[in-house]
């Protein structure tokens, strides 16, 4: 037995999202992985590619694969599902790393820290093309394309938002300092990083094509052109006219080089950005994240109005009652995404029922 999912269902994902990517689709894009289906082989001796696992090398990136085919072949793809490999696994923000962060996964969560104390006007960014960890998944990359040849998806990893990764090598309270202090060398590293940031994807997507069967990152929203889910979380701890002095130009620039986009909305901290974000033109959506500890979605009726309101789309994860919800909130059920739902294999007839109240062939 093998991954269950041909060209034909490929041929059925890529009409459907082109669909909801031109606003022609009335239905919300549901993507659901039925789990327990029979392998048909025993499981690999290798470990699952995760943030726990990522740093041991001495495991061949075949093997990686390996392990993670027994994966996918052990799942069923209902409604809009494909089977996907997504590269989160190296971490939030892994472009730190290939600009000379240090990875440490010691606690099993990846987390990125400065190679050295230094003050900023003597932190340049510098492409590396020996860097350990580039080399590492771009080795991964070719396995994987070689292996499935576009039966899988695997998306770009978590390449970090701008200032997010500046703050990798000005932690704590030195980049917030940094940004009164010294204005312009937080611009000029901002735009070192993105020049790089879009380098790494440029290379990254130079290994996966043209195999690879289309674009998409960590959120798993598919799309048959370049794009991405852009983010700066930094910006919780700005003021709407730091972001835009520091955070949009950026944004936009990399919107513009991107065919499609998404922002991460995270947490509460960030609602006072949501107007300088939906005045992007280009942005194709934003996916809001309350935060720990806050009411989910559907408890957030003004933010999807004001989403709904700007003409973009918006990604959702906290389950099929809180789509309805929002649905039945903006009227606008073709402007919504939602997660990667996995349910077990006793409750396909559910899934499936739920899937068709939506009008969603599973």
């Amino acid at each position: 037995m093998s991954i269950a999912f041909g060209p034909e269902r490929w041929e059925r994902v890529r009409r459907v999202y082109g669909e909801w990517w031109r606003g022609e689709l009335a239905r919300p894009i549901v993507p659901v992985e039925l789990l327990g289906r029979d392998p048909g082989q025993p499981r690999p001796a290798a470990p699952l590619l995760s943030q726990e696992t990522c740093a041991d090398l001495s495991v061949p990136v075949e093997d990686l694969v390996d392990r993670l085919d027994w994966e996918l072949s052990s799942r069923e793809f209902l409604g809009d599902a494909f089977p996907c490999v997504r590269l989160d696994s190296f971490g939030p923000g892994i472009a730190a790393a290939f600009m000379g962060a240090r990875l440490d996964n010691l606690s099993g969560r990846v987390w990125f820290l400065p190679p050295a104390a230094q003050p900023i006007e003597a932190i340049h960014f510098r492409y590396d093309a020996d860097n350990v960890w580039l080399r590492r998944i771009k080795a991964l990359c070719r396995a994987a394309m070689a292996r499935w040849q576009g039966q899988v998806l695997v998306t770009m990893p978590d390449l970090g938002g701008n200032l997010d990764l500046l703050s990798t090598f000005r932690p704590s309270e030195a980049l917030p300092m940094d940004l009164y202090d010294r204005p312009d060398e937080v611009r000029r590293l901002l735009w070192e990083a993105h020049d790089l940031w879009h380098r790494f994807y440029r290379e990254l997507n130079d290994v996966l094509q043209p195999l690879n069967p289309g674009y998409s990152d960590w959120s798993a929203i598919y799309s048959d052109t370049p794009s991405y889910m852009l983010q700066c979380d930094f910006a919780y701890m700005i003021s709407p006219a730091m972001f835009d002095a520091f955070v949009r130009p950026e944004l936009e620039a990399s919107v513009r080089r991107l065919s499609r986009s998404f922002y991460h909305l995270d947490g509460r901290g960030q609602l006072p950005h949501l107007g300088s974000v939906l005045s992007i033109e280009r942005l194709g959506g934003v996916q809001w994240v309350p935060g720990a500890g806050a009411p989910d979605t559907r408890h957030w009726p003004e933010v999807y109005g004001r989403i709904a309101a700007a003409g973009k789309k918006a990604q959702v994860w906290d389950g099929l009652d809180a789509l309805d919800a929002v649905i039945a909130q903006t009227g606008r059920a073709g402007m919504f995404h939602h997660g990667i739902l996995t349910a077990p294999r006793a409750d396909e007839s559910l899934v499936r029922r739920r899937l068709a109240g939506y009008g969603i062939e599973a």
